[in-house]
């Protein structure tokens, strides 16, 4: 698809079209062009601040009561490279790349890296030639409709919760220890326990030792609050 046939069809109000054609500029293809061609890199730039900004006042207007060190894992998990890669093939950017002969037979196209670049310097060049409502418009179609996709549990940090509570109740530590590995393994499921002294907190399952960590100091949590009512 050609760039001016894809700014029509997304319903862009673009001013600056050699503004796009940067921000789908490899450095590949702005090396070997002839005609002092800029790559995306600068844009990269500016899209990166952009979605940090715009999408904390998305997630802190969307969860009122979730604190400070969930929003940001949240907000990382949204703007990491997989997912920007993820939305870029939703838009179809991959598409409108401008890339250099090697990179292009070495699959530059598709390389996550690449499309996750791409979605930012996209959100950079519609920022400075529409603004922010045009880039608003390009979120609800992409990061803002994915933020239900995370499971709650992905973002809320129960390990660290648990050990403020331990050390400020009684100035211990709390340890993991793993239980059982199950299941194949291209796909196992961890159990581990959470630990303080000799006493087993509580006990989690997860499909890494991460989750199951988290999990484990979930249960804790949750038989901790149980007890003190």
């Amino acid at each position: 698809m050609k760039l001016l046939d894809f700014l029509i069809k997304e319903e862009i109000p673009y001013q600056n079209l050699s503004l796009y054609k940067e921000a789908f500029t490899h450095a590949s293809y702005a090396n070997e062009s002839h005609h002092n061609q800029k790559d995306y890199e600068r844009l990269e730039f500016m899209g990166d601040a952009v979605l940090q900004l715009y999408v904390s006042e998305f997630i802190f207007k969307l969860f009122p009561d979730v604190p400070e060190g969930s929003l940001t894992t949240l907000r990382s998990k949204l703007v990491r490279e997989e997912s920007l890669a993820r939305f870029s093939r939703e838009l179809g950017l991959g598409e409108l790349l401008y890339l250099g002969v090697g990179e292009e037979k070495s699959g530059g196209r598709e390389r996550e890296s690449v499309l996750a670049n791409i979605f930012e310097s996209f959100i950079g060049a519609v920022y400075l030639d529409c603004g922010k409502d045009e880039v608003i418009k390009i979120l609800e179609q992409t990061i803002y409709q994915h933020v239900n996709d995370l499971d709650y549990d992905d973002i809320t940090d129960y390990k660290t919760t648990l050990q403020e509570l331990i050390q400020a109740d009684q100035r211990r530590t709390v340890t993991y220890e793993l239980l059982e590995t199950s299941g194949p393994s291209n796909a196992p499921e961890f159990t581990i326990a959470v630990i303080m002294d000799d006493m087993r907190l509580g006990i989690g399952k997860g499909t890494s030792k991460k989750r199951a960590e988290q999990q484990a100091a979930k249960d804790a949590l949750n038989k901790l609050a149980t007890n003190n009512e």
